[in-house]
C-alpha cells in the first residue's frame, strides 16, 4: 500500500494553483449538473468562478447534510491540559519563544475544570495540549484519558502526533478521536512557520492520519490553517486528496474536518492570504458536496453571526464556551492563551440559537457504561 506522501509527491502545487485559476463560468456549471463527483472535479468549485455559485453551492451543501445527519449537530467543549510547547511556530500564542506564563494542569486541577464543564451539560469533550513530550506526553495523557473516561460520551485529543502503539495504548483506555492538523500542505510555507522543534518536521505530522487509522481509534480529524500558504484554494484541494486517500485505504474510520482562519496571538504573524467568510462558505460546501459521510465542525474562532447562519447548512459538530487556556473555566485569569475566539456565548445560549433554527442540538451521543469496543 502507497504511503499518502507518495501520493502528496505526485501532486504539484504550482499546477493546480493554475488550474484552479483558469476556471471559468462554464467549468462551475458542468460541475454542479453533475450527480456524481469525482476528486479532480473539485477544481472548479474552488475557483474564483465558483464564488458566483454560492448560493446553489448552499442549497446542495445543506440538501446533502440534511439528507445524512439530519438536524442534529453536536456540541463539545475544548479542554486545554498545557501550554507548554517544545516548537517555535509563528502563528501559536504557545509557541516556545513567547514570554508567557506556562502551565500544566494536574489532576485535581482538571477534574475541576471537568466539573464546570459538566454542569453544562456538555459530555462531549476535546483535550487540546501545547506540543511537549515530556511534560505532556503519552504518560500524562494515559493518566488523564482514564481519571475522565467515565465522565463524558466522547474523548478526543488535539496534541503532538505520536506512534501508531502509542494511540493503540490510548484507545484502551477510552480515546474515541484524534484531530492532527497539517496546517498547510505547502512544505516551503510549512517550514517558513515552523521553526524550531518537532513539529518541524513535515512528513512525521503528514504520516500522523494513518498511524492513527492503523490503531483503529473511530474518528480522525483533519484540517488546515489559511493563512499560512499564499493560495488557499491550493491547499485545500491538497486536504481534499488527503482525505480522499485516508476513506480509500482506511475506510473503517470515520472522518471529520475543520477549516480554521488564522487568529490574532501573541507575537503572532499576519495572513499571507486573506479569506473572507464567503470563500470559507465556499470551501466548506465544497467539501461536504465532495465527502458527503464527514463531518464538519465549527470553532468559536469564527464569529457569532458566521456561525449561527452556516450552521443549518452544513455543521455537524459545534464548540461552545471555549476557552483556549489551561484552567480557563476555573479561574478569571486570561493570561495563558492560545489564540483570541470571537464567540464567547455559552453551550446554553449557543444550542438556544440553534433550536431557533431548527437544528437538534446534542449534548450526548453514548453512555460509556454501554461499552465502546
Amino acid at each position: 500500500m502507497k504511503t499518502f506522501k507518495q501520493y502528496w509527491e505526485k501532486i504539484k502545487w504550482n499546477e493546480v494553483s493554475k488550474l484552479i485559476s483558469k476556471c471559468k463560468f462554464r467549468d462551475v456549471e458542468n460541475i454542479l449538473n453533475k450527480n456524481f463527483l469525482l476528486l479532480n472535479d473539485a477544481i472548479p468549485l474552488l475557483s474564483k468562478a465558483a464564488s458566483f455559485y454560492l448560493e446553489s453551492l448552499a442549497q446542495k451543501a445543506k440538501i446533502i447534510t440534511r439528507t445524512r445527519f439530519g438536524n442534529n449537530i453536536n456540541l463539545f467543549m475544548p479542554l486545554y491540559l498545557s501550554n507548554f510547547c517544545s516548537n517555535d511556530c509563528t502563528y501559536c500564542g504557545f509557541s516556545m519563544k513567547n514570554k508567557i506564563k506556562r502551565k500544566v494542569l494536574n489532576e485535581k486541577e482538571i477534574l475541576r475544570e471537568c466539573e464546570v464543564i459538566l454542569k453544562q451539560n456538555i459530555k462531549n469533550i476535546l483535550l487540546v495540549s501545547g506540543e511537549h513530550n515530556k511534560i505532556s506526553g503519552i504518560d500524562y495523557l494515559y493518566k488523564i484519558i482514564s481519571l475522565i473516561r467515565k465522565k463524558f460520551s466522547s474523548i478526543a485529543i488535539e496534541v503532538q502526533p505520536l506512534s501508531t502503539e502509542e494511540y493503540k495504548l490510548l484507545k484502551k483506555v477510552g480515546l474515541d478521536g484524534v484531530l492532527v492538523y497539517q496546517e498547510t500542505y505547502n512544505i516551503k510555507s510549512y517550514k517558513e512557520h515552523h521553526i524550531i522543534g518537532k513539529k518541524r518536521d513535515f512528513f512525521w505530522r503528514l504520516s500522523t492520519p494513518e498511524r492513527i487509522a492503523k490503531s483503529n481509534i473511530e474518528k480522525i480529524g483533519l484540517g488546515i490553517l489559511i493563512g499560512l500558504s499564499e493560495n488557499w484554494r491550493t491547499d485545500c484541494y491538497f486536504l481534499m486528496n488527503h482525505i480522499f486517500y485516508l476513506r480509500k485505504f482506511f475506510w473503517k474510520t470515520n472522518y471529520s474536518l475543520s477549516i480554521l482562519r488564522l487568529r490574532p496571538c501573541t507575537n503572532g504573524i499576519s495572513p499571507k492570504c486573506i479569506i473572507n467568510e464567503s470563500d470559507l462558505l465556499q470551501i466548506m460546501c465544497v467539501f461536504r458536496i465532495l465527502f458527503p459521510e464527514i463531518e464538519i465542525s465549527l470553532s468559536t474562532r469564527e464569529s457569532k453571526k458566521f456561525r449561527d447562519n452556516i450552521s443549518p447548512i452544513l455543521i455537524n459538530n459545534i464548540s461552545a464556551g471555549s476557552s483556549t487556556q489551561p484552567g480557563g473555566y476555573s479561574t478569571s485569569k486570561k493570561e495563558l492563551n492560545q489564540f483570541e475566539i470571537q464567540d464567547n456565548r455559552s453551550p446554553r445560549e449557543v444550542s438556544q440559537e440553534l433550536e431557533k433554527k431548527g437544528m437538534n442540538p446534542v449534548w450526548k451521543d453514548w453512555d460509556y457504561y454501554l461499552g465502546r469496543y
